[in-house]
């Protein structure tokens, strides 16, 4: 079984979230701004490159929201014959700093975009949900 560790930031705005368009593989869904850890790179180092790469925002991770364990199955990977994958999400509220809203290029993101928390998109991966829940926003 592989594993993968990752690390993801709530980034609530009034009454919106921003979120990043993730299209990979003819997969796409929205979800929280974040990613891989890369080896040896700390989980909140990891939080802020990933949002500044997904959206263009500078941004500061701040509490620790909660750990999100899943096993996703060997039929739902990318790579056939990989095995099942235990994803890690480690996920932050943070906010941002500075920056300007920009579309990642070359990325597995696409797009980035704030929704109103009550119009969050329902093409959106399950992360969003649970870090919802995290955060106390649902």
């Amino acid at each position: 079984m592989d594993i993968r560790v990752a690390a993801y930031g709530v980034i609530v705005d009034n009454d919106r979230i921003l979120l990043a368009h993730w299209n990979e593989g003819g997969r796409s869904g929205w979800t929280l701004p974040g990613g891989g850890i890369d080896p040896g790179e700390d989980p909140i180092d990891a939080v802020v490159r990933e949002i500044a790469e997904e959206t263009g925002y500078a941004a500061q991770a701040g509490e620790l929201l909660g750990i999100d364990s899943k096993i996703v199955p060997a039929e739902q990977r990318f790579t056939p014959d990989a095995g099942p994958l235990h994803a890690l999400r480690i996920i932050y509220r943070a906010t941002v700093t500075g920056g300007k809203l920009t579309n990642e290029l070359d990325g597995s993101t696409d797009e980035a975009a704030w929704f109103a928390l009550t119009g969050i998109p329902n093409r959106r991966v399950d992360l969003v949900d649970v870090a919802l829940g995290m955060a106390g926003l649902r």
